[in-house]
């Protein structure tokens, strides 16, 4: 929960509109002629706006002092012109030159979803959509879920992808990648993202065909960009249903400092919401956080961003081999992960980026076995860019990851079993894109990997490429070949294995006009040497294979709805797979047939609220069923999920305040993930079972947070800030 925290705590802040700068007017040609569809912000922050139909644009900062805005608009050269911002109402008229070398405004969008700082992007989602969206309280996992090629996993928490299972999803920030991005926690109960999206400017889902830059996925990427500098000196308080938080910002002229603390605990709600767990000590966590940053003299800008946590949780847990039977289950969770970063101009040609990460990760469990498995890494990672020419840029880089798994496994009565695996892995990439005409442009890359864990290397390959057909639509392909490691558990017993290969073949056509985004992907995936064992033999073996097949849909419409805001999303998956322990190629128990969701928002400015609803229908999911011939040939109830929220902006005791409460299967629709089996039958020669379910037919939340020294003013308050 203390994503949720961080979230709502900082809602309050990106909420708050005091102090700020307007800036108002129109684009114009060197010509005089209004330009439509022109992008505008301010240098190094997300605050901008794009021009109407009649080439105007207005929108408010928070920033003060000077400031850089740029302008970029297709077929123009990019406007940058110096303003020195203070509370109050500033008006512009800038004039844009034309430019043959605009082409690169086309923008290869296979595969990806993106709400990039960079406004020439198609922004699908923000930081604000991924915490408004009501079924997900917050949790970036669970708004993704709401976007097509995505298969909802209650029992995990996990995003899974286009027939993927959830470890082939990866997740990078600022580069590196994070090796625990969810919460600990034990089969069938599910997990958060531990991250707040507000700590994000860029998020871009990519679900295949991503660039050379990143490896290590199978399936898909989630790459997660941070904020900047913090937009001024603040301090929040929060007090909600499961726990308080409290944070502070600092802000001065080129850096700022935020520090936060939270502690949950879930004791007091469960007792007045009844679970389907028999808690003996209800989940807790505590934990803090530390952002620094600091704009360099050559314009560059240094990020360190820390988190420490520990979480805890007792229940009388399902037995594995008899699930009409439990026993007491502990856990406890350890996470520490700290990302530093450097990105800057040299010799202002080459663009530069460097950064490392620490991640330390140690789950305990106590039943009646007692499993301690300790995970931590230290990566280093470089990529320099420059374009040559005016049709032509190149990238490339390098990255280095050290990485250590300990695992602890006893049974009463055993010695016990140690497992430990040292990784390095090295990995280099070189693309570059070439802008063959002003609608056409292509990526080609190269990715190689050596894994000293497995003593195996590899080559990726990849292409992507982008026409536009027209003003705002284009079509987009991409292909490539895809590398992963096996987890450590599968290395548990032999290391003689081979990497875990995937080939993506996608294209799509996308269309975003005037508040309207409509795009539709049709792909295919094949998977080779994936890793096969058999339930008597702890050998591991190559050999397995699989692929994925589908269509994507998705709709936004911005427009039609006066304050209001929606998109649906629809995905057709087609999946088998022969891996693991599975007899016979099958579809997996994580895949779906036909997911859809509707997510929607409004604002009633009369009302000072802001409503959202979430809507999710999953076709029934394969599971195995012993006590019937084949295999994988059960299937679950369809699912259902009816989600809302509200916010309530206010004044208390002349503080900014937000009253927010949410409720996630709100009608109480029975949601089964699968069925859990004992592995011998009972005296009617029957298999006993367990349905898998939420602990909860809903979770209800309610908090209160308090931004001192702030004050909410109605008129300065648009949809653009909810």
């Amino acid at each position: 929960m203390r994503a949720l925290h961080t979230f709502l705590f900082l809602f309050v802040l990106v909420s708050n509109t005091s102090a700020q700068t307007t800036l108002d007017g129109y684009v114009l040609s060197s010509r005089g002629d209004t330009l439509t569809g022109a992008n505008i912000w301010i240098a190094g922050t997300f605050d901008g706006a794009t021009t109407d139909l009649n080439g105007h644009f207005q929108f408010r900062t928070d920033v003060f002092g000077p400031q850089t805005l740029l302008i970029t608009c297709l077929g123009y050269d990019t406007f940058r012109q110096e303003l020195n911002l203070a509370a109050g109402m500033l008006t512009l008229h800038p004039r844009l030159k034309e430019n043959s070398a605009a082409l690169r405004e086309v923008v290869i969008s296979a595969g990806s979803f993106e709400a990039a700082s960079d406004r020439r992007r198609a922004v699908i989602l923000n930081s604000i959509d991924i915490a408004l969206t009501a079924s997900a309280t917050a949790d970036i996992a669970g708004a993704i879920a709401t976007l097509p090629g995505t298969t909802r996993n209650g029992e995990s928490g996990q995003i899974l992808v286009r027939g993927g299972a959830a470890h082939e999803t990866r997740t990078f920030i600022d580069g590196l990648y994070v090796q625990n991005p969810y919460n600990s926690s034990v089969p069938n109960v599910p997990a958060r993202n531990r991250f707040s999206p507000f700590l994000f400017k860029g998020t871009q889902f990519s679900t295949g065909g991503y660039s050379a830059e990143y490896g290590q996925a199978l399936s898909a990427a989630l790459i997660l960009n941070t904020e900047d500098l913090a937009p001024q000196t603040m301090t929040g308080l929060s007090l909600m249903s499961v726990g308080p938080g409290l944070a502070h910002t600092k802000r001065w002229e080129r850096g700022s400092l935020a520090v936060s603390g939270s502690y949950t605990n879930l004791a007091p709600y469960f007792a007045l919401v009844k679970q389907n767990i028999d808690w003996i000590k209800a989940p807790q966590s505590g934990g803090g956080e530390l952002i620094f940053r600091q704009k360099t003299a050559s314009d560059g800008i240094f990020k360190l961003y820390s988190s420490v946590n520990r979480s805890w949780m007792q229940m009388q847990y399902p037995d594995p081999f008899d699930p009409e039977n439990t026993s007491p289950l502990r856990l406890q969770g350890d996470n520490i992960y700290t990302n530093v970063s450097y990105r800057g101009i040299l010799n202002e040609k080459w663009a530069l980026f460097a950064g490392g990460a620490y991640t330390f990760n140690r789950d305990q469990v106590e039943t009646d076995f007692d499993h301690d498995q300790k995970q931590q890494s230290g990566q280093a990672r470089f990529t320099l860019s420059r374009p040559l020419g005016e049709y032509l840029k190149i990238k490339f880089g390098a990255e280095y990851l050290q990485g250590r798994y300990d695992e602890w496994y006893q049974t009463s009565g055993s010695p016990g079993i140690r497992s430990l695996r040292n990784e390095r892995f090295s990995a280099g990439f070189a693309e570059t894109d070439i802008y063959f005409s002003k609608k056409f442009v292509a990526r080609l890359g190269l990715r190689g990997e050596h894994s000293a864990l497995i003593n195996r290397a590899n080559l990726a390959p990849r292409l992507s490429a982008a026409y536009v057909l027209g003003k705002d639509e284009q079509i987009a392909f991409a292909a490539g070949r895809f590398y992963q490691t096996p987890d450590y558990e599968l290395l548990r017993y032999n290391t003689d294995l081979p990497f875990e290969q995937a080939t993506h073949y996608m294209i799509n056509y996308q269309r975003i006009r005037e508040g309207f985004t409509f795009r539709v992907e049709a792909y295919y995936k094949k998977y080779d040497d994936l890793v096969k064992f058999t339930p008597t033999d702890s050998r591991r073996y190559p050999g397995g294979s699989g692929y994925a097949r589908g269509i994507d849909v998705f709709f936004r419409d911005r427009k039609t709805i006066r304050n209001g805001d929606y998109w649906i999303s629809y995905s057709f998956l087609d999946t088998k797979r022969d891996y693991r322990d599975f007899p016979e190629s099958a579809v997996p128990a994580f895949a779906a047939t036909h997911n859809a969701s509707w997510v929607y928002k409004q604002w009633f400015p009369k009302l000072n609220m802001a409503f959202g609803a979430t809507y999710a229908f999953q076709s029934p999911r394969p599971y195995h069923d012993p006590n019937q011939p084949g295999f994988n040939q059960g299937r679950t109830p369809a699912y259902h999920d009816l989600s809302i929220n509200a916010s309530y902006l206010t004044n208390l005791w002349g503080n900014f305040t937000i009253l927010y409460v949410s409720a996630t299967n709100l009608p109480g629709f029975k949601q089964v993930y699968g069925y859990q089996y004992g592995t011998e039958p009972g005296p009617d020669g029957l298999f006993p079972a367990r349905a898998i379910s939420p602990p909860a037919k809903r979770f209800l939340f309610v908090g209160l947070f308090i931004n001192f020294g702030q004050k909410y003013r109605v008129e300065e308050t648009t949809t653009d800030d909810l």
